[in-house]
């Protein structure tokens, strides 16, 4: 029993003593252990593979652009969908224009002049037209108003605000994001321009400034910006067509008709005046105005009456 039990530790004895029973103990470890790190490898790896195409399936339309465009880089469009066929029929009123400008940009109602401050634009055949947004941004306000024919405003970045007048069939709400060449309303008539005809009534405010539409249009959102900076100390137009409390130019007949001067030839003639002292001086000495002395004594006349009576007898 004791032979049986010495053979097999004595063989792994005899294995151990040769030289490259070490060896090959180390490389078998080794291999062991390569593979072992290969296969955790490869699983780590199609974990994070599975996880990329999870994240890439909910994410898929991460890197599109968003809805909303910064106003600031996009360029200022007229709010026509042809600008080549439209025309202007009232132009801006600029205070460093020349007074023939000046006369042409003022709008006339119920004998008043109104200064305009934005431009009336029309189509050459005169018919009706969708308004479009000139710049994308946020509804702030909408109105309606038959005197102004209807309002529709638009909030962008900076203080920078577009309005669209003298429309109807609004399609937008307060509150509305609306984009670049969106149409916003259709074009229509106002009392207060009606020889304007069919228009839309544009301006472009910065900070409640009013500034002239064609000095931007074709020109990025943030050039508002540079030239108000730069024209600081120029004075601009405030209000617009709305603003029914700035005061107007009368212009009526009546206003035409200036008050009467004080101090005219009719009123320098001076009336005779009456010569009070002298009467004043009349009622002191007792005189009447023939001279005589009121309250005479006749005692005299009467006698010599009586005495032609007795001699008649």
């Amino acid at each position: 029993m004791r032979e049986e039990e010495k053979k097999p530790t004595s063989t792994i004895r005899r294995i151990l003593k040769q030289r490259w029973a070490l060896s090959a103990i180390y490389i078998a470890s080794a291999a062991i252990i390569l593979a072992a790190a290969f296969l955790l490898q490869n699983s780590f790896n199609d974990s994070a593979k599975d996880g990329k195409e999870e994240s890439a399936e909910t994410g898929k339309n991460y890197g599109e652009p968003s809805v909303e465009v910064n106003s600031n880089l996009e360029t200022i469009k007229m709010p026509v969908a042809d600008a080549d066929k439209s025309v202007i029929k009232k132009q801006f009123y600029d205070v460093n224009a020349d007074e023939k400008a000046q006369e042409e940009a003022l709008v006339f109602y119920n004998n008043r002049y109104e200064q305009n401050k934005g431009i009336d634009i029309a189509m050459e055949d005169g018919k009706s037209f969708d308004v479009k947004a000139s710049l994308s941004g946020n509804v702030t306000k909408v109105q309606d108003d038959a005197l102004l024919g209807n309002l529709v405003e638009v909030e962008h970045e900076d203080g920078v605000v577009t309005r669209y007048q003298s429309v109807k069939d609004i399609k937008v709400a307060v509150g509305d994001k609306v984009k670049q060449g969106q149409a916003i309303a259709t074009a229509g008539k106002s009392q207060i321009n009606e020889e304007a005809g069919v228009h839309v009534h544009f301006e472009i405010r910065k900070d409640n400034i009013a500034l002239n539409p064609l000095d931007f249009v074709d020109k990025q959102a943030s050039a508002i910006q540079s030239a108000t900076e730069a024209d600081k100390e120029t004075p601009a137009v405030e209000g617009s067509e709305t603003d029914k409390e700035t005061p107007a130019v009368e212009g009526s007949e009546t206003d035409k008709e200036t008050p009467a001067v004080e101090g005219s030839e009719a009123d320098k003639e001076e009336t005779p005046a009456v010569d009070e002292t002298d009467e004043s001086t009349d009622l002191e000495s007792g005189t009447d105005e023939e001279g005589s002395v009121p309250g005479e004594d006749t005692t005299e006349e009467s006698d010599s009456l009586k005495d032609s009576l007795n001699q008649s007898n």
